[in-house]
């Protein structure tokens, strides 16, 4: 067990020396930050309603499996096969990975305060992980929709979007992790009232409409304003 622990230790501490230096990393006001967590089963809407949440409410969005996807197809990195076996097959990439590309991300945006993560956390190894690392999540938006709905979605999404894991049998694989892995951390999270369920089953505009105005609550609540004067938050502003 303790060689295991040793194991993991390191892998944490490469993990987090990835473009940021230990003294870059705990010198960055993480506590500060208003972070969501945007959960949901795959083809719920995650990324949709979170790209028109940034516009109206000035959040920067991380999508977990994009930058995972753009980490796999980086030349230089080490995490690369790793990274594609674990989309391909529907599991869950390991915590320190996810999180270390998670956090350089946040302090890719030292001006912005508002960080809107989906497809994040994907078990509660990896909620408490990132707790430990990184912050605590204000709220979570879930994304609640039947499977037979996000299956035609995906399907359909696959035709165009060129991603390894659009297809049948990744799908399968990651509706099973979800609701193994997945969909426990959401209940987990309901326990402390942390949870906004979000119904798929209306039309786009009325699920927006939910979401919008479910944040906007939560952001009276913490006492913010609906939409902070700062900088372009839709794009890397690190200086």
């Amino acid at each position: 067990m303790e060689k295991e622990n040793q194991k993991r230790e390191a892998k944490k501490k490469e993990c987090e020396k990835i473009r940021y230096t230990d003294e870059d990393i705990a010198s960055f006001p993480f506590s500060q930050k208003t972070v969501v967590f945007v959960l949901g089963g795959p083809g719920s809407g995650k990324g949709t309603n979170s790209a028109k949440l940034v516009e109206d409410f000035g959040f920067v969005h991380l999508s977990a499996g994009d930058l995972l996807r753009a980490e796999q197809q980086r030349p230089e990195s080490q995490y690369g096969e790793l990274i594609a076996h674990y989309i391909r097959e529907g599991l869950i990439v390991p915590h320190e990975i996810t999180i270390g590309l998670l956090r350089n991300a946040m302090m890719d945006h030292p001006d912005c305060n508002r960080f809107l993560i989906d497809g994040f956390p994907r078990d509660m190894v990896q909620a408490k992980a990132f707790e430990d690392m990184v912050c605590k999540a204000k709220q979570v938006l879930f994304f609640e929709c039947p499977e037979t709905t996000m299956l035609e979605r995906l399907l359909d999404r696959g035709k165009t979007s060129g991603r390894s894991d659009d297809n049948i049998e990744s799908i399968k694989k990651r509706f099973r992790t979800y609701i193994n892995d997945s969909k426990p951390v959401i209940d987990e999270y309901a326990k402390d009232g942390k949870v906004i369920t979000i119904s798929c089953k209306g039309t786009v505009e009325e699920v927006y409409k939910a979401a919008h105005d479910n944040v906007a609550a939560l952001l009276q609540k913490l006492d913010q304003q609906s939409k902070p004067v700062e900088k372009d938050c839709s794009k890397n502003n690190k200086k």
